[in-house]
């Protein structure tokens, strides 16, 4: 049996995109195909289709909202084929929301000087982006998927990454081996008590990553969306930035709109102000409100996966306001690559949120994940299309010795204590010694972590995550220091870790390839 031309790991938009762009591939995902974040999406995809916008436009919003740290190639190379990749999307047979003339529906968001947001049934994009990606994905006999299989950790032979390490749904422990590993297992957002994500955002590939000494950038530029359906559900209900898009404002509990106070675009300005401008008003004891009223009985049309949650909470958002708070949403750090969506180990591929491809810098532009996950993973497959065999599979593998012993049921009290430090101390506002007290406290808890994939996983990106937002004393985008509030051109520059790679141990297995 021959091996496979890659192991792509996760199965959003980015990881099935990369598999049918590339085909001849395993796709292994811990959870039922195509669930996770995407599949939550509810922005929309951000593409320069209409007739008064441009994609140099498009390029110029993404560098602006950016905080300097945007590479302005990689803004060009992803926002000019925008238009091409909603154009396959149409091909795979994806139902987007359209005019009475038949163009489609373009929303507004903030950040964007041009209605440029393509939306499936008003706030369910994701979902239906994932209903045809995983549509192609199930009609390609060239593809495998392996369903319900934790990824443990990265296999390699030497410097190369020649595979990774698996738990199936048996429980057994298995090496798929390959050619190229793509990682493409999203965020980070489980790392937060107060989240957005689902609980299956665990930062695993990026944990891997870690322990396998691959180069990580930008770990400290976290995004947390302004407007979460404040209640104790976990995760929280996202209420989409297109809400403000289409007019909702933010008020205090006195009925205050203050956000014209905070920045001349007010309710649409970049999320990282938004979110602090809530937080502040949160943690000063007042209360912050979306009101979306105004739409009255279009609201269950326009947003209805909005309209649900807010119904499930006791709240009718045609005649009331909704409480919000901000929450972690989305990731601007990662594994670092290049243009390709090469890593800095020989075979290992990152795209979608999991990688820093230099494409949001320090602040993500609304609705350019998805987007980029469409664009990097086509990109990553001519990579593998164009790198020569480095496979011997008739010599040993390698793997951090600790995969041999972590099991699959983790301490919850010791996650929950690891997600509300993080919280607490390394979340939307931050300070010199809460970032000390945290990394005491994340050193203190990983003993008990280590004993579990998913404490494990989440204890590696934390250490890194906050060692990165100790170390740069400024503010720039979704980093903010109250001790150093200002951004300093000193700090115009990426932050770049290169881990210790653990450990490793042989092993003598057969190769198992695609079906």
């Amino acid at each position: 049996m021959t091996a496979p031309r890659a192991i792509i790991v996760g199965s959003g938009v980015a990881g099935l995109t990369t598999a049918l762009a590339l085909g001849d591939c395993i796709v292994v995902t811990k959870t039922e195909l195509g669930e996770g974040s995407s599949t939550w999406a509810q922005g929309g995809i951000a593409a320069a289709v209409g007739k008064d916008d441009d994609p140099v436009l498009h390029a110029a919003d993404t560098v602006a909202v950016s905080a300097g740290l945007a590479d302005p190639e990689v803004a060009g190379l992803v926002t000019g084929e925008a238009p091409d990749r909603i154009g396959w999307l149409l091909e795979l047979g994806a139902h987007f929301d359209r005019e009475p003339d038949g163009s489609l529906t373009l929303g507004r968001e903030a950040g964007h000087g041009k209605r440029r947001i393509v939306h499936a049934d008003g706030d369910a994009t994701g979902a239906e982006l994932m209903r045809t990606l995983r549509t192609a994905v199930r009609r390609r006999p060239d593809i495998e998927v392996r369903e319900h299989t934790w990824v443990v950790d990265l296999v390699r032979q030497g410097e190369h990454v020649v595979g990774v390490l698996v738990v199936t749904p048996a429980g057994d422990r298995e090496a798929l081996l390959s050619d190229a590993v793509v990682l493409a297992t999203g965020g980070i957002g489980r790392l937060y008590s107060a989240t957005t994500n689902p609980i299956e955002v665990t930062g695993d590939g990026l944990a891997m990553a870690i322990r396998a000494g691959a180069r990580i950038a930008d770990p400290e530029f976290v995004q947390f969306h302004p407007t979460a359906l404040r209640s104790t559900l976990d995760p929280m209900p996202l209420l989409t930035e297109a809400l403000r898009g289409a007019g909702a404002v933010l008020r205090d509990e006195t009925g205050y709109r203050f956000m014209r106070d905070e920045h001349d675009d007010a309710e649409l300005a970049p999320r990282d102000i938004v979110a602090r401008a809530i937080w502040r008003r949160l943690q000063g004891g007042g209360e912050v409100y979306l009101d979306a009223t105004h739409l009255g009985e279009s609201f269950p049309q326009r947003f209805p996966t909005v309209f649900a949650s807010a119904i499930d909470a006791g709240i009718d958002p045609r005649h009331e306001w909704l409480p919000v708070s901000p929450a972690a949403h989305y990731h601007m750090g990662g594994i670092a690559v290049d243009e390709a969506g090469r890593a800095s180990l020989p075979g290992l591929y990152a795209c979608g949120e999991v990688s820093v491809t230099g494409l949001h810098g320090a602040n993500r532009l609304a609705s350019n994940s998805l987007l980029e996950g469409l664009v990097f993973g086509v990109e990553v497959a001519k990579a593998i299309d164009d790198a020569p065999p480095v496979l011997d599979v008739s010599a040993p593998v390698e793997v951090p010795y600790s995969a041999l012993r972590v099991g699959l049921w983790e301490d919850e009290e010791a996650v929950g204590r690891l997600r509300r430090v993080m919280w607490d101390h390394v979340g939307v506002m931050r300070t010199g010694d809460g970032l000390r007290k945290a990394l005491a406290e994340i050193a203190g808890l990983a003993p008990r972590l280590a004993t579990s994939l998913v404490g494990r996983n989440l204890a590696a990106v934390a250490g890194v995550v906050a060692e990165a937002a100790l170390a740069r004393k400024e503010s720039r985008g979704g980093h903010f220091r109250l001790d150093h509030p200002e951004t300093s051109p000193d700090w115009t520059r990426h932050t770049v870790v290169t881990p210790l790679a653990e450990a490793t141990t042989k092993l003598h297995t057969a190769v198992r390839g695609a079906a």
